[in-house]
């Protein structure tokens, strides 16, 4: 048994084959922080590496084949089902190799950003997939600090509860992308990782003051899910996920004493968004599709129609009405169908629409809205809020997480 299966808590409930609201048997703690794998690429052609302290160029079966010293670069492509790295005068190809600082508190420079822990490179579909091993703690700092922003002092116990999640997050998902050789993705996907461009002293300071801490419900990492902004009223899972109904992850106002949000700080709290007639059909021309749904929509829409609001009050199925037809959208496809011109997801479900028509066609349409995210979970300008009236990190787990437990993972 390798080290990283042997150290792992309670993660049998996590893996990708474990349905969401099955529950395994509690095993025993864990010991030291396990090693994770986060995907940086999925199918890159030509990535480039080097080191301010030179790299060792290993096979995970013949060792070390040979170094690359300091401001040399060494390049990796896919030929044939193999990886073939060069530098200098030297090349090999392997079906995976693996990069290494030569000093330990060294990083790696993948395409000039530089990650922490070693590399490893192994064919993908269609291209290269590069893949950083890091342990978990170092994995945090990142992971902090690019999910929470640079940050005041009076504002730690928010990354110190960011910290607790993004944790527990991680432990319950291990091996979620086991089929693609990875944990965890660098982006939204799972959680955001910038390596050690998003490392800041105070993320540092968060991830040490709660090193080992996660959250339990019945000896068992629960799913931590936490987004941006709540707009005052956090989303049940089971409004959001498939089969995601969790006890601790309930639809509930977050509001201080006085009733005012506490993400109302968070620049997302209010939002605009608006498309031009052409605008709008080009962008459900391509939504619409891409979520198999009828596409006729984008040339003869007339008008929107809310059918359904969750118990937090946002849009949960949202029918679009034209000339020939309605088309019925629903929960999280809503903010994909309604993308914004310059790309991405709409903010929130948490938004009323309005149509502005010259006759039959559509001249404006117009999105006014709160908050940022899925709002299940941790809502992470609100726990800035609860920080700055002087809640600690425990406290702001409790709101979010409600009948959890804070335990010690190792």
């Amino acid at each position: 048994m390798s080290p990283r299966y042997a150290i792992t808590l309670l993660v049998l409930v996590a893996l990708g084959c474990m349905p969401p609201d099955e529950v395994a048997e509690p095993s025993s703690p864990t010991v030291v922080a396990p090693h994770l794998r986060i995907g940086l690429f999925s199918a890159i052609s030509r990535p480039q590496f080097e080191s301010s302290f030179g790299l060792a160029v290993r096979d995970p079966d013949e060792g070390v084949l040979w170094t690359v010293p300091v401001g040399e670069i060494l390049t990796a492509e896919l030929r044939g089902d193999l990886v073939r790295v060069s530098s200098g005068g030297q090349a090999a190809s392997r079906r995976q190799l693996e990069l290494v600082p030569l000093d330990s508190t060294g990083t790696v420079l993948v395409n000039e950003k530089a990650y922490r822990g070693r590399i490893r490179i192994a064919p993908g579909l269609d291209g290269l997939r590069v893949i950083n091993v890091i342990d978990l703690e170092s994995y945090l700092v990142s992971v902090v600090g690019a999910e929470m922003g640079r940050r005041l002092p009076e504002e730690l116990a928010a990354l110190e509860a960011q910290a607790v999640a993004a944790r527990t997050y991680t432990l319950r998902n291990l091996e979620r992308n086991s089929a693609q050789g990875y944990d965890l993705a660098a982006d939204v996907s799972s959680q955001v990782y910038g390596g050690v461009a998003t490392e800041m002293p105070l993320a540092q300071l968060a991830v040490d003051r709660t090193r080992g801490q996660i959250l339990t419900l019945d000896g068992i990492p629960i799913d931590a899910f936490y987004s941006s902004t709540c707009g005052g009223h956090t989303e049940s899972s089971g409004a959001v996920f498939s089969g995601g109904d969790r006890s601790y992850l309930p639809a509930q106002p977050d509001v201080d004493p006085s009733g005012r949000a506490w993400c109302a700080i968070s620049p997302a709290y209010q939002w605009r968004e608006t498309w031009n007639g052409a605008e709008v059909a080009a962008t459900l021309r391509r939504t619409l599709a891409a979520e198999r749904l009828p596409v006729a929509r984008a040339s003869d829409l007339r008008e929107a129609r809310v059918l359904d609001r969750t118990a937090s009050g946002r849009i949960a199925r949202l029918e679009l009405i034209g000339s020939g037809g309605r088309t019925t959208v629903s929960g999280a496809a809503i903010r994909r169908v309604l993308s914004p011109p310059g790309g991405g997801l709409l903010r929130s479900n948490d938004f009323t629409l309005r149509i502005s028509r010259q006759g039959n066609r559509v001249e404006r349409v117009e999105a006014n809205g709160r908050g940022n995210g899925h709002g299940v979970g941790m809502c992470q300008w609100g726990a800035i809020g609860r920080a700055r009236a002087g809640q600690d990190y425990a406290a702001i787990l409790m709101s979010y997480y409600p009948g959890t437990r804070l335990d010690r993972a190792y």
